[in-house]
């Protein structure tokens, strides 16, 4: 009887939580309308690629899940439910990092398709404790032809695991010796505007008193994909006559609003190798460009 007793007080664990968990397909039409590109543009302050495709990373404008209604928001700002989230309570997500392939570039002013479904789950363990790693896979094809491969990796933790530590840094930047340099210019408007353009509703970018009293941040946490797309502009601003085949990146240290941040590339025999660096010399993301031959 007192083993029983023990087994009924267990605390649960993820794979307890996800153990009949049957995520599905997503399958989204969109069309590859210009005006969301100046939109995006204009919020980076960047130019948009005048040959009328749009440029690495920019598909994430278009395919989006269908918003739910508001009510349906967990406190996180995500949904509270959905094909790709897990049922774990108390989650909270954040973006690791993917890859993609890209086999020609999607074309403007045309109708666009997105097939997505998770294809591997892993329980992990942290610092923080237990953590789940989902990635899923996003076709996107034009014309019933297959033009992007990505496999975006998300991990997810229960309220239950400790808080992701990290303090604002704000340490001057050196001088540095990679040949490609770009100095993104990171504000709390330009972290709603990119929230709104990619559907991205998390709190932490955009509701600063929930960032820091709820998740355990030191401010507002900068989107991984957004310092994802600074690394691809500053290949697409150094290598503009060379198209890209592949992209890999990788979210290793969240920034936070207040960091003091630069763009590092070096280019390679057939790409190059990008980092997001911070005054400390701690590396927040890095990916890797490969263009096409």
């Amino acid at each position: 009887m007192e083993k029983v007793r023990r087994l009924t007080t267990m605390t649960p664990t993820m794979h307890d939580w996800i153990g009949n968990w049957q995520p599905g397909r997503e399958e989204v039409d969109d069309h590859v309308d210009p005006a969301r590109l100046h939109s995006l543009a204009a919020t980076l302050d960047l130019a948009v690629s005048p040959a009328g495709t749009v440029p690495p990373l920019w598909h994430w404008l278009y395919c989006q899940s269908p918003w739910p209604l508001s009510s349906d928001l967990g406190e996180d700002g995500h949904p509270a439910d959905g094909p790709f989230l897990p049922p774990i309570p108390h989650r909270r997500r954040m973006f690791a990092g993917g890859r993609l392939g890209i086999t020609e570039p999607l074309t403007v002013g045309e109708p666009v398709h997105r097939q997505a479904e998770v294809v591997d789950v892993a329980v992990k363990n942290g610092r923080s404790g237990e953590m789940l790693f989902v990635t899923v896979r996003h076709e996107y094809r034009q014309r019933g032809v297959v033009r992007i491969v990505e496999e975006q990796d998300l991990f997810y933790r229960s309220a239950a695991g400790g808080a992701l530590s990290g303090d604002v840094n704000r340490n001057p930047l050196g001088e540095s010796r990679t040949p490609w340099v770009s100095n993104p210019r990171l504000s709390s408007p330009l972290l709603f505007r990119f929230s709104a353009l990619t559907a991205n509703a998390h709190r932490i970018h955009y509701d600063a008193e929930y960032a820091t009293a709820v998740e355990g941040f030191p401010a507002l946490v900068v989107h991984g994909p957004l310092l994802a797309v600074h690394m691809a502009e500053l290949v697409r601003a150094k290598a503009a006559d060379r198209a890209v085949a592949a992209l890999t990146f990788r979210l290793q240290r969240p920034v936070f609003m207040g960091d003091v941040v630069r763009v590092e590339g070096t280019p390679t025999a057939d790409g190059a190798e990008l980092t997001v660096v911070s005054g400390s010399g701690v590396t927040h993301a890095s990916a890797t460009a490969t263009f096409v031959p």
